[in-house]
């Protein structure tokens, strides 16, 4: 089964689908993604469609740029694009399976949310993902049981004093969760807490588990696999 992975970041979205049973896998990004873990094409995600056929994969997925639809985008002086109408109305030109994934409050389409507590991850991170065909239902509901840190300051010292460095597996301090956002987030304790040991700090911090598109993707294989029973 083939995957199109487009805005492809560092991979997480694209190490579920591998683990959910798509073998071939292709990464697009306008970045280079020197740790992505399959094969990496740097180009324009538009160029890229106008110049290669995404027919040939069974299933595309794009996370399109999150910051012009972030709750935090008001704190920026910057313009952030704002791609989730041109990259919807590309993928249906094309026809087929696809998955626009971003954060809550981006313009999606009948979206499903996922969090990390609904996959037993030590993270707090909503997602909204638009899939065709439509996934109405996620697994469970959010699990928010404990406190959340986003702050490695006072990990920090008393990893410096100890000589040891804390992990979201020995969290003892009354925190059950970590937030991982923008830097101020230890790097071991996000790897744990979200599934990846293979990114930097900057890389998690765009990055979403791969338990999201582990369970996304086995549902649409499922349905793939009866596609004659299936319009898209």
């Amino acid at each position: 089964m083939k995957l199109l992975d487009l805005f492809c970041g560092a991979g997480g979205a694209a190490m579920g689908y591998y683990n959910a049973g798509f073998d071939v896998i292709v990464g697009v990004d306008c970045k280079p993604q020197k740790n992505y873990p399959f094969e990496f094409v740097q180009a324009d995600v538009f160029d890229y469609l106008d110049c290669n056929s995404a027919s040939r994969f069974d299933l595309i997925h794009a996370s399109p740029p999150c910051q012009g639809y972030s709750v935090t985008c008001g704190l920026s002086s910057g313009e952030h694009p704002k791609l989730i109408p041109q990259v919807r109305e590309r993928l249906i030109a094309i026809g087929g399976p696809y998955v626009i994934e971003n954060v809550p409050g981006a313009p999606l389409i009948n979206p499903i949310m996922l969090c990390g507590t609904m996959f037993g991850l030590r993270v707090i991170r909503h997602r909204l993902f638009e899939t065709v065909p439509t996934i109405f239902f996620a697994p469970a509901t959010c699990n928010h049981w404990g406190k959340s840190t986003s702050s490695a300051r006072s990990s920090m010292r008393r990893s410096a004093q100890s000589g040891l460095r804390r992990g979201v597996a020995s969290l003892s301090d009354g925190y059950a969760f970590v937030t991982v956002f923008g830097h101020d987030f230890l790097v071991d304790d996000a790897k744990l807490a979200m599934g990846i040991d293979w990114m930097t700090q900057r890389e998690l911090a765009q990055a979403i588990p791969p338990a999201y598109t582990n369970w996304l993707g086995k549902k649409i294989l499922s349905l793939i696999k009866e596609k004659e029973n299936v319009k898209f």
